[in-house]
């Protein structure tokens, strides 16, 4: 008898055990998520156009995805945010990537935004007459120091064999005065954004501008990117992939020239302060650095920039050790 209570307590044991490690539903739990947020770099503009399009315009809900997207700005960081779980999703340029990751955050980059950097150096094109790198020699750069725009010029000079003493540098604050009085020759502008407006300006005071794009001359730091954790991907791989997927779409058919005024209204909503007119200049200028050919998918990691962007940071000792980011780069 006594043999017999003891097995039964074994058995009411092993059942219970049983209970606890497989849950019910055939051994399968859905542990997806439905209520996400996703955390912008920047202001609601042009530049995040295909984020509040596939929220206003229901490619998230068709995915059945509720996503919180919330706006950007300098005082904000999407990789903190994802680290204390107050996002699930986020954007952040590729160097706030790389040194997070040195510095032991899971983050996983699942698509990348810009294929060309829109960081770029407004010029005055009768003035400065650049036909090759060395051109540059003597000028006046306005950089933003421990910015990426003075990783990226810095990484220029030095791989067009120019030295740092044969250019000048300025430091870059909030005021374009310096430019518009010409005390600088180049200024830093996001191309498609304060490059179009400040363009504006100059045309109209009859002086052409240019912009000198880094890209053209061999350095590829990538600029913006859409970013999730390690364990997102392990715990909701679908709500993962779900995001992705209507992101993507989204962003395709805000691109497409065709749906070019739907596109434009939209992001005048949340931008009403840019005229129109500006805005569809905006928009034609993201529309060449996210897609720069018919060919280019929208997303795609370019892994070889990546490295060079590991790389740039390394040597500037930006970072202290190599981080290995393509092992970071979502497949």
């Amino acid at each position: 008898m006594k043999n017999m209570k003891n097995n039964l307590r074994i058995i009411v044991l092993l059942v219970t055990l049983i209970a606890i490690i497989v849950p019910s539903g055939c051994g399968k739990k859905d542990t997806e998520m439905t209520k996400v947020s996703y955390r912008l770099k920047w202001l609601f503009n042009t530049s995040v156009a295909g984020d509040i399009y596939a929220d206003v315009h229901g490619f998230f809900a068709k995915e059945g995805l509720e996503v919180e997207v919330k706006e950007g700005g300098p005082e904000l960081d999407a990789i903190k945010e994802l680290e204390m779980g107050h996002a699930q999703f986020g954007v952040a340029s590729a160097d706030q990537v790389i040194r997070a990751v040195s510095k032991g955050a899971p983050i996983v980059v699942l698509a990348q935004l810009f294929q060309i950097n829109p960081l770029q150096w407004i010029y005055r094109s009768d003035e400065n007459k650049i036909n090759k790198i060395e051109d540059i020699k003597g000028k006046t750069i306005g950089i933003t120091f421990g910015g990426n725009d003075e990783a990226i010029m810095k990484a220029l000079i030095l791989k067009n064999g120019i030295r740092e003493e044969e250019v000048s540098f300025f430091s870059v604050r909030y005021d374009y005065t310096p430019f518009y009085e010409r005390r600088v020759a180049f200024w830093p502008v996001y191309r498609n954004a304060e490059g179009v407006i400040i363009g504006d300006k100059l045309e109209k005071a009859k002086e052409p501008v240019s912009f000198f794009d880094p890209n053209n001359y061999g350095i590829h730091f990538v600029a913006n990117s859409v970013i999730t954790t390690e364990n997102m991907i392990k715990q909701h791989p679908e709500t993962v992939k779900k995001f992705v997927t209507a992101l993507t779409e989204a962003w395709n058919e805000a691109l497409n020239p065709a749906n070019l005024d739907k596109t434009v209204e939209t992001i005048h909503r949340f931008d009403k302060d840019t005229q129109l007119d500006t805005i569809r200049r905006q928009l034609e200028i993201t529309r060449q650095l996210m897609k720069p050919s018919e060919k280019t998918v929208f997303g795609t990691i370019d892994v070889n920039a990546w490295k060079q962007t590991e790389r740039i940071m390394l040597e500037q000792k930006l970072i202290s050790a190599p981080v290995n980011i393509e092992k970071r780069l979502w497949k």
